[in-house]
């Protein structure tokens, strides 16, 4: 039994525990310390090491590791821009980062010219010395929310530059061994790559909005973070055919991401797996460096980082001050890309299999590179905060201006919104937090509605409210929100599980934040009081005028205006769906489609009720109306808890819903899986 039991644990489960379990004591020792957690990922991988305690051995499947790291995170990245400030920074790109890597490539080679080293090799290792650290950089910059500042933005678009310069030099180096690489071989290549990328920004704009957009009304989450991290993945790995490192991939996947107006969505259901592996790649250039190395040839490697980071300090510098940045600026960007990054190590391998070294130096050289390198990106983090405050001495306006509050159209776009001081978060958008959400807007009360339901942010915007698309279980989206700000948060959705998982959330980011739930009975109250709830109005109780008493008691109104909203709220609304006396049909075009198999026959039907007949019955409330276009049931959308439309599919095979919202006329086919 024990055999058998040795015999089915994973070889490779071992040095996952060990690695995990190291990197959080590690972490956690250094979080004490002040020190950030990049650091402590670096220092973990030095002490793990086959070079140090030797914990971990298998370095290949750590890498692998560490390579979807790399992924998720410039994934990421990708989707806190968007094409338009992508186009904003095309000077940067190719007039800066070309500017930055010519000069290192030639610094470099000149200098090593001076202590009689062959162009070739100086060429060479001006490639090692040209490249940043793509994933440390843009760590820094998103964990501080710097990525829109002036410097954030300049040192993005150096980095995608050197991303595409990467695809001539992986080309340049065997020709440099005097390889037998045909000289078009580079260009073709530069070509080949700009054509994918474009080919992956013009499907941004067309096709990703819609495929999300479809995805997202199944408001399954499993399905959403499914489709988000193929679309990750998948781009990166097509434009590594071409060439492409599969960081400017990813970016690139997170770009069109960012069109859609899930970009928000996306990140929140992301960020748990970029954390996880990105902190694995961290761990994974810790592995690298051998401290025997580094404390025998003391001298060798600090003449390494020494030349790199003066080289690559005037080369960042020179080219911002062409472009006009400002100092400011320009001293926070060209420290943050003074270290060499994680594809140097890639390159170099190369160069050593066709007999190139770098500075020439073929004994010890290579391990002098690592060494110098690894401490470089361990040293990147506390020198960029040292640099960051110099920068704030000399320049007041490098970032950019930030909003006091939010629009529905920015809520839509692919920046993040900022929410103003003070205001309410309405958690859901069903009756409730449709109601309470109209009542905000109309008293001039600060506010945000944010909801999972593509169908309830629609409806949202058309009526003008103020909505952000994301899960409110997570704090990605609650911080999107503002509840760092926020004076009180409503969680108005019917689940009281998902109203458990939205206080414990919020309360942990914000302790002072009051926040108002709902429960169903009086049995459910203590459970949500403990999870941090302030208040808890149960639904026997009229519990949506309880919620607005409370608030109105933090936003105070005199007693006719609460009294006039309560009886509002005590009337069943007119306007959410169409009168039982008007019948509802399948227009021309959905009668003719070809992909549904199930329209003949169906005629007009009489809607058997204005709401949900199911939920009506037992008290319940939805989100949204499907009618049955065979039968005339009217049932809950997929976004309601009970999801009756669905229901009456499974026990009716009836085939074809139609929207039962106003201003709405698409149809969906159970049986074919297909809008009509």
């Amino acid at each position: 039994m024990n055999a058998l039991a040795v015999a089915a644990t994973p070889d490779f489960l071992a040095e996952v525990v060990v690695l995990l379990v190291a990197t959080t004591i590690v972490a956690y020792v250094c979080h004490r310390l002040g020190v950030m957690p990049i650091v402590s990922f670096l220092l973990t991988g030095a002490l793990i090491s086959p070079h140090a305690l030797g914990l971990v051995r298998d370095e290949a499947l750590i890498e692998a590791a560490a390579e979807l790291g790399v992924v998720l995170l410039l994934f990421t990245i990708g989707l806190e821009f968007s094409l338009e400030k992508l186009a904003r920074i095309k000077r940067l790109i190719f007039i800066g980062g070309g500017l930055q890597v010519g000069l290192v490539i030639g610094l470099v080679t000149g200098l090593l010219a001076l202590f009689h080293v062959d162009w070739r090799t100086g060429v060479f290792t001006g490639f090692l010395v040209a490249l940043s650290s793509t994933a440390i950089v843009m760590k820094l910059l998103m964990s501080r929310g710097e990525t829109n500042t002036v410097g954030g933005q300049a040192a993005l678009g150096i980095l995608i530059f050197q991303d595409l310069a990467v695809v001539a030099m992986v080309l340049l180096v065997p020709m440099l061994a005097g390889g037998g690489t045909s000289g078009w071989s580079v260009p073709i290549a530069l070509g080949k790559a700009i054509l994918i990328v474009a080919l992956v920004l013009a499907v941004a704009r067309r096709l990703m909005p819609r495929v999300l957009e479809a995805v997202a009304r199944t408001c399954s989450q499993e399905i959403f973070l499914l489709t988000v991290v193929a679309i990750c993945l998948g781009t990166a790995y097509l434009t590594s055919l071409a060439g492409v490192s599969v960081s400017l991939g990813a970016f690139l996947a997170g770009l069109i991401v960012s069109e859609s107006r899930f970009s928000h969505l996306a990140f929140g259901e992301i960020l748990p797996l970029q954390i996880l592996f990105s902190a694995t790649f961290f761990v994974s250039v810790g592995l690298l460096l051998d401290l025997r190395f580094l404390v025998s040839h003391p001298l060798l490697v600090l003449a390494a980082i020494g030349g790199s980071v003066v080289i690559k300090i005037v080369a960042t510098g020179v080219s911002l001050k062409t472009l006009g940045v400002a100092s400011g600026a320009t001293v926070f960007t060209s420290v943050l890309l003074a270290q060499v990054g994680e594809f140097s190590f890639v390159l170099e391998r190369s160069g050593r299999e066709v007999g190139l070294y770098p500075a020439g130096i073929e004994a010890g050289g290579p391990e002098a590179f690592v060494a110098a390198t690894v401490v470089m990106m361990i040293a990147t983090p506390p020198i960029s905060r040292l640099c960051e405050k110099l920068q704030q001495r000399m320049s007041r306006d490098t970032s950019m201006p930030q909003r006091a509050h939010v629009s529905a159209s920015e809520a839509r776009g692919g920046e993040h919104p900022v929410a103003s001081k003070d205001h309410v978060i309405v958690a859901g958008y069903g009756t409730a937090g449709r109601a309470l959400a109209l009542v905000l807007a109309e008293q001039g009360i600060p506010y945000l509605v944010l909801t999972l339901s593509p169908e309830g942010a629609r409806d949202a915007e058309a009526r003008g409210l103020h909505v952000l698309r994301g899960n409110y279980t997570r704090q990605h989206e609650l911080t999107l929100a503002g509840a760092r700000q926020a004076r009180l948060l409503v969680v108005a959705d019917d689940d009281l599980e998902t109203t458990h998982r939205v206080v414990a959330a919020a309360t942990a980011l914000n302790p002072a934040l009051r926040v108002l739930a709902r429960a169903r009975f009086d049995s459910e109250t203590a459970g949500l009081r403990n999870a941090g709830a302030a208040d808890v109005a149960v639904d026997e109780h009229e519990g949506v005028v309880r919620l607005l008493d409370v608030i109105f008691d933090a936003y105070p109104a005199d007693e006719a205006t609460r009294e006039r909203y309560r009886d509002r709220l005590r009337q069943k609304p007119t306007d959410e769906s169409p009168t039982p006396r008007e019948s509802v049909y399948l227009n021309r075009q959905q009668r003719a489609s070809e992909r549904c198999g199930h329209t003949d026959g169906v005629d007009g039907v009489m809607p058997g009720s204005t709401g949900c007949e199911d939920c009506l019955r037992i008290g319940a409330d939805w989100v949204h109306l499907r009618v049955c276009m065979t039968c005339g049931h009217v049932g809950c959308c997929e976004a309601s808890r009970h999801r009756h439309a669905q229901k009456h599919f499974r026990d009716t095979r009836h085939p074809i819903i139609k929207s039962f919202e106003r201003g709405e006329e698409w149809a969906w086919c159970y049986e074919d899986k297909t809008y009509i």
